[in-house]
């Protein structure tokens, strides 16, 4: 368990820019001393001691705001950084060199028994306030986006975004942990192409509108009834400034 804390400690220092010495670690780094609590209260439960573990596990609540049920699984080297609100269910698996944002739920989907809870491999990166449900697995080197709710399994070297999550990238080249605010925005590229889209047809209406004008006028030259426009406001379409400021490159990406 001692080899154990200590990779938990060394980690932090690599994880976290502002982290500047051992006392400091120590004191006032709650997702630490979350994982100090779960590695006592994980022994006593792996011995069949009843009622401890959870009471260790409690306090640890109280004093930390990081939730960690005796029975989860916790490699070595975890970083929790900030941690409030971090919940990790009962049979939750997480692999060595993971890092974890605050808010934060390795959560189950029902009442189901047995494995309930997702496994992380080693090296995953999940952003503030996602939510990991179910008993899904998450491959090694996968960065999942802040506020994203996964609820399938996602294969190893895969960025994961969104309300399901959803694989936006793949790559066999090994995550840096610290980039997991660089994430890609997919919905931003739908609406463009959704914006695009919309474009091509109003030319090709334009180029409608144009023909049919043509035709009316050579109507009227050998007086036969004229068509009638069927659109009498031209000015339907947002104002272009409108469109511009919403495709403001720096606010969509």
């Amino acid at each position: 368990m001692f080899n154990t804390l200590l990779a938990d400690f060394r980690i932090i220092f690599d994880r976290d820019p502002a982290a500047r010495n051992w006392l400091e670690v120590l004191i006032c780094y709650p997702g630490f001393q979350a994982l100090v609590f779960h590695r006592i209260a994980h022994s006593l439960h792996s011995h069949k001691v009843p009622f401890i573990p959870r009471l260790i596990s409690h306090i640890a609540r109280f004093l930390t705001g990081i939730e960690i049920h005796p029975g989860a699984v916790i490699g070595q080297s975890v970083f929790i950084d900030h941690g409030m609100g971090v919940v990790i269910g009962e049979t939750a698996i997480i692999g060595n060199y993971c890092l974890i944002y605050q808010g934060v739920t390795l959560g189950g989907t029902g009442k189901e028994t047995g494995k309930r809870h997702p496994t992380l491999g080693e090296n995953v990166v999940v952003g503030g306030g996602a939510k990991i449900l179910g008993n899904i697995n998450i491959g090694s080197n996968v960065r999942i986006g802040a506020s994203s709710v996964v609820l399938r399994d996602v294969p190893c070297d895969c960025t994961v975004v969104g309300i399901p999550g959803r694989i936006v990238y793949r790559s066999g080249v090994k995550v840096n942990p610290l980039e997991h605010g660089s994430l890609p925005d997919s919905e931003a590229k739908v609406i463009r192409a959704l914006f695009d889209r919309i474009n091509s047809v109003e030319e090709q209406v334009k180029l409608i509108k144009s023909l049919q004008s043509q035709l009316l006028e050579l109507e009227s030259i050998v007086a036969k009834p004229c068509l009638k426009s069927y659109d009498n406001n031209p000015n339907h379409s947002l104002p272009d400034s409108v469109i511009n400021d919403f495709l403001d490159p720096s606010e969509i990406y």
